[in-house]
C-alpha cells in the first residue's frame, strides 16, 4: 500500500509540475510587442532586447515615417531575430466612435471596404516578406478595431497569419487562447514594478502575457519611460528560468500546437 501511495504522489507531483510549467517548460510566456514602428523602437528598443538576448515582435504599418525612413534598420533587427509583423499598411482607425476626432478621413476604417482592407493587409505581408523572407506572420488590429460594419474582416485573411494580436488586458492559459484576438496589456505611464507585477500574475497563473508598447522613452503620446521598460527587461531576463519571453509568433505557434496534440 505505501508503494502504491508513494507512487501515486509521485505520479501527481509529476503532472502538476507538467502544468505548471507548460510554457516550453516554463511557468508562463511573455511577448513583448511594439506597435507603429516608431524610431524609438530602432534606437531604444532593439539595442536594450539585443544586449539581454532577448527577442522582440514589432508591427509595422508601411507608411509610417519611421519605418519607410529606415528599412535597412528593420531588416537588420529581423536579422537578429527580432519579429516583423503586419500592422496594415495604413494603420486605419474606426473614426465614427466618440475620441476618434483624430482620425485622418482618409484612413478612417469606417468608410472602408471589406476588400480595401483585405487588400493592405495582404499587401503588407509581401511588403515585409521583401525584408525578412518570412512566409509565417500574425497580425495586430489598429487601434483594436476588429471590425468593418458588422463585418469581422480578419476573417477574410485569417488563413495569411498564425495569429492575431488584440488590445483586451487580460492573460490567457495555454487551453483558452482564441488565436484571432489574443488580448494584450497597453503600456501607458506604468513603472516597471507594475509591469513586474503582472508577471509574476503570469507565473503565478502559467499563463501568457501580451505587452503592447508604443512610445518608449517618448515617440509617441502612449509613452512609457524608458528606465521603467528597462527594469521589466532585465526582471524577464533575470527570472527567464521559469519566464519564457519569446516573439509573439513562436508563443502563438506553440500555443496552437500544444491544442492540436490535446484533440
Amino acid at each position: 500500500m505505501r508503494k502504491l501511495a508513494l507512487l501515486t504522489l509521485l505520479i501527481l507531483s509529476s503532472a502538476l509540475t507538467y502544468a505548471q510549467n507548460v510554457w516550453n517548460g516554463k511557468k508562463c510566456a511573455v511577448a513583448l510587442t511594439y506597435d507603429d514602428a516608431l524610431l524609438v523602437h530602432l534606437d531604444n528598443v532593439v539595442p536594450v532586447l539585443d544586449s539581454f538576448g532577448l527577442k522582440g515582435t514589432f508591427y509595422l504599418s508601411g507608411y509610417f515615417p519611421g519605418f519607410a525612413n529606415n528599412i535597412s534598420r528593420w531588416k537588420s533587427a529581423a536579422n537578429k531575430g527580432h519579429e516583423l509583423a503586419n500592422h496594415t499598411l495604413f494603420h486605419p482607425c474606426a473614426g465614427d466612435r466618440p475620441g476618434r476626432e483624430w482620425v485622418n478621413p482618409n484612413n478612417d476604417l469606417s468608410k472602408y471596404t471589406v476588400k480595401r482592407m483585405t487588400d493592405e493587409i495582404k499587401m503588407t505581408n509581401i511588403l515585409l516578406k521583401t525584408l525578412d523572407g518570412q512566409t509565417e506572420r500574425t497580425f495586430a488590429y489598429p487601434c483594436g478595431d476588429t471590425k468593418i460594419g458588422d463585418v469581422d474582416y480578419y476573417k477574410t485573411v485569417e488563413t495569411d497569419f498564425v495569429a492575431a494580436r488584440g488590445t483586451k488586458s487580460e492573460m490567457t492559459k495555454i487551453t483558452e487562447i482564441n488565436l484571432a484576438d489574443i488580448g494584450a496589456y497597453g503600456i501607458n505611464g506604468q513603472t516597471g514594478e507594475q509591469m513586474i507585477e503582472l508577471v509574476k500574475q503570469a507565473q503565478a497563473s502559467n499563463s501568457l502575457l501580451v505587452f503592447l508598447f508604443h512610445g518608449v522613452g517618448g515617440g509617441h503620446s502612449l509613452n512609457v519611460a524608458l528606465a521603467e521598460h528597462n527594469k521589466l527587461v532585465r526582471y524577464l531576463k533575470q527570472n527567464e528560468a521559469t519566464i519564457w519571453v519569446a516573439p509573439f509568433i513562436e508563443i502563438a505557434k506553440y500555443a496552437k500546437g500544444y491544442s492540436s496534440k490535446q484533440k
